[in-house]
């Protein structure tokens, strides 16, 4: 393929890319599977790339890592190593200093001693990592592995560089989502868990003549006692108390 036509392939392959990110519907997804799509989605905007990681991070770059996701199961691998298993590696250096790290020889790369010939066995030689950015904050990372060496020229990182920008959208608007969708699970199961909580308070009350704050407490003592949930100890409560019931109206009136 002629140059020319190798750039205009490779334009092509960006937009194509950036587009999927535009369209990507991350309500339908769980956070593992948003990550996933970019990751495949990057494999075929970055030329060169054989596969590619995501992460994203809790809040700063110190903290763990929220999510990981890759594009095949041997780069989830080369991901665990980088970020869970050595804490060292292409993307820690690319979010520290805020800019693109490459390496064209992995096995021989002395920047990350642990990391690199690690990976260089694993068949993986030369890596292309970015920093995903968002409203001057990083809030992840993209790195693309290649199994041949120098397998990423300039062209490489300012394409790279171009997509991780809407990527690093893509991958916080999963990050909120996702967050957004605990803290709808939480309210559905308080409120689901409050008119049984209530029931027990007010068998409390009933039965000893306590204030509402007194049965509350009541409660919440026999659970951290019992280590078991507040809803739980509350239902078991409700259940004895309809056991008894039960038993009171078997036996009859006058027994």
């Amino acid at each position: 393929m002629a140059e020319s036509d190798q750039v205009g392939a490779d334009d092509a392959n960006l937009r194509a890319g950036i587009g999927d990110l535009a369209g990507l519907v991350a309500g339908s997804r769980s956070l593992s599977e948003s990550l996933t799509e970019i990751a495949g989605f990057a494999v075929r905007a970055i030329p060169g790339a054989d596969g590619v990681g995501v992460a994203l991070f809790r809040a700063t770059p110190e903290d763990q890592v929220e999510a990981l996701s890759a594009s095949a199961p041997v780069i989830e691998e080369i991901e665990q190593i980088q970020y869970v298993v050595l804490r060292e590696g292409p993307a820690l250096s690319a979010v520290l200093e805020r800019r693109p790290a490459l390496s064209d020889s992995l096995g021989g790369e002395r920047r990350w001693p642990r990391f690199g010939p690690r990976v260089g066995r694993l068949g993986v030689h030369s890596v292309l990592a970015l920093p995903l950015e968002v409203a001057d904050r990083v809030v992840g990372a993209i790195s693309v592995y290649a199994h041949g060496k120098s397998a990423f020229d300039e062209d490489a990182v300012e394409l790279g560089t171009m997509f991780a920008r809407p990527a690093a959208v893509a991958v916080h608007n999963a990050q909120v989502l996702a967050h957004a969708q605990v803290l709808t699970a939480r309210l559905q199961a308080a409120l689901l868990t409050r008119p049984v909580i209530d029931q027990a308070i007010g068998l409390i009350r009933g039965r000893t003549g306590r204030s509402t704050e007194d049965a509350l407490s009541h409660l919440r003592a026999i659970s951290q006692t019992e280590q078991r949930k507040l809803v739980d100890v509350a239902q078991a409560l409700i259940d004895e108390s309809v056991r008894r019931a039960r038993a009171r109206a078997s036996t009859g009136p006058g027994v």
